[in-house]
């Protein structure tokens, strides 16, 4: 938890989240300044192996509520060169946890004696399908309020039916995301 205050008021930022949970918090500007250090700390260990690194996931979409853990999506033109970086990233708190999807690397940060997990970090083929539909998501949810209210009632809905349970959470969002995915390409194109 971080604070800050406001106005004379302290209002606390939520940062992190058990593993297996599920808790949305309303958008909070200061997730952008926490990606940001994750963003240049990742960048000034991967140099020019990281062709680009973004923020993304619920947290980086202003209007909706979100886990608060940030997820940011690394760039590469080879997965494999990644794997030379693993001491340096797990010096800084990057933990490896292999591939939690097919053609992407996964590592998190967090507190990991109490099992909460604060930032998701993504590494992708630049360019490839997996960096252009976190990167497609983001910017469609961001430009379009009414898909973006439409996604966040329905994490609501589950995050009270499934608060302990987070692999029944992300299962009752895979046939939402997937239209939304499919909008966003489209999107995308035409633009």
């Amino acid at each position: 938890m971080l604070n800050e205050a406001l106005g004379g008021v302290i209002r606390i930022m939520s940062l992190g989240l058990r593993r297996g949970t599920v808790k949305l918090e309303p958008h909070d500007l200061r997730w952008e300044e926490e990606a940001g250090k994750a963003i240049e700390m990742i960048k000034s260990i991967l140099g020019e192996d990281a062709v680009d690194i973004q923020h993304v996931g619920s947290t980086a979409i202003s209007a909706i509520s979100a886990k608060p853990i940030i997820d940011i999506v690394v760039g590469v033109k080879d997965l494999s060169r990644i794997l030379q970086y693993h001491d340096q990233l797990g010096q800084e708190g990057m933990i490896f946890r292999n591939s939690d999807v097919a053609n992407q690397w996964l590592y998190v940060m967090g507190d990991f004696e109490k099992d909460t997990r604060t930032h998701h970090i993504h590494v992708v083929i630049w360019d490839g399908e997996e960096w252009n539909d976190y990167v497609n998501f983001r910017d469609y949810l961001n430009g379009n309020m009414d898909v973006a209210l439409q996604y966040q009632q329905l994490k609501l809905e589950l995050e009270r039916r499934f608060s302990d349970d987070r692999d029944a959470y992300t299962m009752g969002k895979h046939a939402l995301i997937t239209d939304i995915l499919e909008q966003a390409r489209q999107w995308r194109v035409s633009k």
